[in-house]
């Protein structure tokens, strides 16, 4: 255990014993929602990604551990394993360092140096590598056998073998493996009669780059045009330089035998070393610009599912159209579909038909706000509706992924008798009311916040995003008695089972009417209790502790907290001067720790506040309306729609988005845009330059 958490905190830079926390709780199948919130006592208020590190690294700890067995295992089999080799490999931390020390012994294909020993050359090769001969064509006389023929061949052979022994040395491996992560270049260049079909990778049409220093993007554009076959690809250092240090380690200067080893560490580096260890590092950045590309969508998740909900309100919902007409629906507080139709705001012969339909709409079911689609003639759309109902929150909604809403499985559960386009309306309205709860429904890949998400590997990104949401969705807590099966199975400690159980006892069985009556849905142990009650609320219990994120097993010690001061605990819930004389209580915060005791104060205080933030109208610019409106210098807000890591992407209401990148978001050096920018953030810009050819749009926050 204590060299599992010497590596984890080699690895993360976190304290041994938060790790060791986290290792027997995840050994006890807590979540890591559960340990976020209600084990930071024990863990050092450590957070969801810090947690999910340690689980990271104790996995690639405990495959390391596997895999040193089964070499260890293999290299005894030959009768190889000497005390020294077996000491370095039991003690190897470093997945790439023990399969250098493998290599030799690993089974593979025949190679120039095998059939050379097989001849009898491996001796001369001995001579060779001590650099103490003088005279090395009169010693291959003494190798020349039935097998082989001249000094020349028997020269060569041993010469085979002594470059496969270099190429197989863990130290010289290691030390070529650090010039080439250290001084590598990237060189690019178009593959013949590419040129046009490539015409979008043209910035890297003769290109060069040192790899330590090329940000993940442009790998994973170079790596997509290589796999396209448009692009031509190198990494390599300076070749001088480093045979010069291969040279150094290995070459005897002023012997008989230096010419000959300059040959061999030539052709065991072009031959043997080179096009391995490229192919490392073309692998090493490979997996982390696609652990960048994860990282970033799964950022840009997480701020698009905490992004403010206008919260449990009537809305009309528009699903916008121009030809077709705007798809219309009415939604109750819940989200409940009351009732749908068809206007066509956007065509001059209906436009005052449909507007006297809009305004008895809102008035027959009592419409608090609208959402309308942003997508084709949302715009417009919205322009027509603020004319129409000046006093009412009109808001533009993001509708990417409503389409795979529609004709999902969820949505014909919930819908069966409606079409796509109702079910796509309607997607957008409760969005509008609660982003998380609806985004929940779609494949995350879907909803249109990633960058190269087609290109990396789907299952870790499957696995990055389900974290991501899971995060989010216990971040927030969820209502027992409204939520859906899809928000309930993200839930700590639940899943698709149980969530489905929760279902079937709701409509079975009516409201729940406290935490504790989730003992009696099947299947819903003690363990799946403990660690899901806390961020499920119930809004209509007698016990106000289940309305508010204090776990049940906190309960009783609410409870003296209130007595000390002669009060029940519902008269202590918002009671500021009463949680202001508990929070003086020293005894009870040593019995539960500092971190859960102002956790237990805060729900006191609020109980159940939602953490994200209010909700703001939309406001773009009037006078801009398509791209040739824009003037460089132009002044103009905008709305974050996607963040990459060289920038951001801005919607500022015409069909092209604009380009904020990294250099013009600050007077300063900035790592990240997200120092600076985050999700649906709106924000003043100024247009920095027009591309009418490539439709691009530069702006940015330098004014």
């Amino acid at each position: 255990m204590r060299e599992k958490i010497d590596f984890i905190r080699q690895q993360t830079g976190l304290g041994a014993q938060a790790i060791q926390a986290v290792v027997k709780l995840n050994s006890e199948s807590a979540t890591v929602a559960f340990i976020a919130r209600y084990r930071k006592d024990q863990t050092g208020n450590m957070d969801e990604l810090g947690i999910l590190d340690v689980i990271k690294y104790e996995t690639i700890f405990d495959e390391l551990v596997k895999r040193k067995e089964f070499v260890l295992e293999s290299i005894s089999s030959q009768d190889k394993l000497t005390p020294e080799l077996e000491q370095k490999i039991k003690a190897c931390m470093d997945r790439e360092i023990l399969e250098d020390l493998y290599l030799p012994y690993k089974q593979r294909k025949k190679t120039r140096a095998d059939m050379a020993r097989e001849k009898g050359l491996e001796p001369f090769a001995k001579i060779i590598l001590a650099q103490r001969e003088s005279d090395l064509d009169y010693a291959a006389k003494r190798f020349l056998n039935d097998k082989v023929a001249s000094e020349k061949e028997a020269l060569d052979g041993a010469m085979d073998i002594v470059a496969q022994w270099i190429a197989d040395d863990a130290d010289t491996r290691n030390m070529l493996r650090s010039r080439f992560e250290l001084h590598a270049f990237i060189e690019t260049k178009v593959a013949k009669g590419k040129e046009k079909e490539g015409e979008k990778y043209r910035d890297y049409f003769k290109y060069s780059e040192k790899a330590a220093n090329a940000p993940s993007h442009r790998i994973m554009a170079i790596m997509r045009a290589v796999e396209e076959g448009i692009l031509k690809l190198s990494i390599e250092p300076d070749i001088d330089r480093t045979l010069e240090a291969l040279d150094n380690k290995w070459i005897k200067r002023g012997t008989a035998c230096e010419s000959t080893m300059l040959d061999i560490t030539k052709d065991a580096y072009k031959r043997l070393l080179q096009p391995s260890l490229e192919n490392e590092l073309k692998q090493k950045l490979s997996e982390k610009a696609e652990e960048d590309a994860i990282r970033i969508f799964a950022e840009n998740l997480q701020q698009l599912l905490l992004s403010s909900p206008f919260g449990t309100k009537r809305i009309l919902a528009i699903d916008p159209g121009i030809r077709t007409g705007c798809k219309t629906v009415c939604l109750s507080e819940n989200g409940n579909l009351l009732y749908h139709t068809v206007l066509f705001f956007n065509n001059p012969n209906d436009k005052q038909r449909s507007a006297e339909v809009l305004e008895k709409l809102i008035k027959d079911y009592k419409i608090e706000a609208i959402a309308i689609g942003n997508g084709t003639a949302g715009r417009e759309t919205a322009d027509f509706v603020k004319q129409q109902h000046e006093g009412l929150p009109v808001f533009l909604v993001n509708e990417d992924g409503a389409s795979v809403y529609s004709v999902s499985e969820i949505a014909r559960k919930e819908f069966p008798d409606q079409d796509v386009t109702v079910k796509g309306a309607v997607s957008i309205g409760r969005r509008l009311m609660d982003p998380l709860a609806e985004l929940v429904k779609i494949d995350a890949k879907s909803i249109g916040v990633g960058q190269y998400q087609h290109d990396v590997n789907q299952q870790k990104l499957k696995k990055a995003l389900e974290e991501t949401v899971a995060v989010c969705v216990n971040r927030v807590g969820v209502n027992l008695n409204t939520a859906g099966e899809e928000l309930l199975r993200h839930v700590s400690g639940l899943g698709p089972v149980l969530a489905k159980n929760i279902i079937d006892y709701r409509d079975k069985n009516g409201e729940f009417k406290s935490r504790d009556e989730l003992k009696k849905v099947a299947r819903l142990g003690d363990k799946a209790f403990e660690q899901c009650a806390g961020f499920l609320r119930v809004p209509n219990s007698k016990n106000p502790l289940d309305r508010s994120g204090v776990h049940p097993e906190q309960y009783q010690l609410v409870k003296t907290m209130a007595a000390s001061s002669g009060l029940h605990i519902s008269d202590l819930i918002g009671n500021a001067s009463a949680i202001k004389k508990v929070s003086e209580l020293q005894t009870i915060k040593e019995q539960v720790g500092e971190f859960t005791f102002r956790d237990i104060l805060r729900e006191l205080e609020k109980p159940g506040l939602d953490p994200r933030e209010s909700l703001q109208e939309d406001v773009f610019d009037d006078m801009v309306r398509k791209m040739e409106d824009l003037q460089p210098g132009m002044v103009l807000k905008g709305i974050v729609s996607n963040i990459t890591n060289f920038g951001a992407f801005i919607d500022i209401g015409i069909k092209q988005s604009g380009l904020l990148h990294i250099s013009e978001m600050a007077n300063h050096f900035i790592k990240s845009p997200n120092e600076v920018v985050r999700l649906n953030q709106q924000l003043t810009l100024k247009v920095k330059e027009i591309d009418m050819d490539r439709q691009r749009i530069a702006l940015t926050l330098k004014f």
